[in-house]
């Protein structure tokens, strides 16, 4: 089982990276607030979770525990395959997941590509409390409501932005098309906010 890769960053794109280990490139899929945290060039390391298939043989990486651990836990619900549990933390990160599950939230459980209502009752029966309460719970007052979507707009545009600088686009070029998806997509997830960034830079050239 290969639980970790460290080494040279060579790749990355839309949906994963290449990290060389001992003269090995391993390609694994992840999440852009994972890919947010690659600078192709350097040294990188991530935590890993390999599916072996009966065809295939297939790493997915992570920037920490906590998203791997969420991402095991969905592996283990019927229905939900690799590509499914990744969706769903490119929709809803570990913490946001946490707090859908607990508030039987389906209409956001059900924005997760591939998931409908039905596999989301399913999902919310069989994980129950498995994930245990958000790490990061933000402390609610009067006017901290606003303080927290604002603080948390700010924190999907930094890891698009810099998904997009490691996509080889200039920040100064990017910065503009990231907070034009945010202002059409306020409630978007990172991979949404990514794909229409993605767009508007495209339809630029």
């Amino acid at each position: 089982m290969i639980s970790s890769l460290s080494g040279t960053v060579l790749a990355i794109d839309a949906g994963s990276a290449v990290i060389e280990v001992g003269g090995i490139g391993f390609l694994f899929a992840a999440t852009p607030a994972t890919l947010a945290k690659l600078h192709l060039g350097s040294e990188a390391r991530v935590l890993t979770t390999l599916i072996v298939r009966e065809d295939s043989l297939t790493l997915f990486g992570f920037h920490d525990a906590d998203e791997r651990d969420v991402f095991n836990v969905l592996l283990g619900v019927s229905g939900i395959g690799a590509k499914t549990a990744l969706a769903a933390l490119n929709t809803l990160p570990p913490d946001a997941l946490r707090r859908a599950l607990a508030a039987k939230d389906e209409r956001a459980i059900c924005k997760i590509p591939g998931i409908g209502p039905k596999v989301a009752k399913r999902l919310m029966l069989e994980i129950g409390d498995k994930l245990g309460a958000p790490l990061n719970s933000p402390v609610m007052s009067g006017a901290g409501t606003v303080s927290e979507v604002a603080s948390s707009g700010e924190a999907l545009a930094a890891d698009v932005l810099a998904a997009l600088v490691n996509l080889g686009w200039h920040e100064r070029e990017a910065e503009p098309a990231v907070q034009q998806a945010l202002a059409k997509l306020p409630d978007g997830s990172i991979a949404e906010l990514l794909r229409l960034a993605l767009q508007i830079l495209g339809s630029r050239r």
